[in-house]
């Protein structure tokens, strides 16, 4: 799990990056997805380790930028 966490991480920075230097702003959506993917993976990992505070405030945030992003792709043309 805190291999997936790590190449998540690692591709939201790269997709960022890309972004930030090219200018095409239009792949920040999927970055943001990944992001909600990863907060998900943080949220499973809160879970195994019995901290369900933690967890509840990671699922919710996972999915409203999961829901945030999917909406925000459909509004690019």
């Amino acid at each position: 799990m805190k291999l997936l966490k790590v190449i998540l991480a690692v591709f939201v920075v790269c997709l960022s990056g890309y972004a930030l230097v090219t200018g095409s702003f239009s792949i920040i959506p999927y970055a943001q997805l990944i992001l909600g993917f990863m907060l998900l993976a943080m949220g499973i990992n809160e879970l195994q380790a019995k901290r369900k505070g933690y967890a509840i405030i990671s699922f919710l945030t996972a999915a409203f930028v999961i829901f945030a992003s999917i909406f925000s792709i459909k509004l690019i043309p």
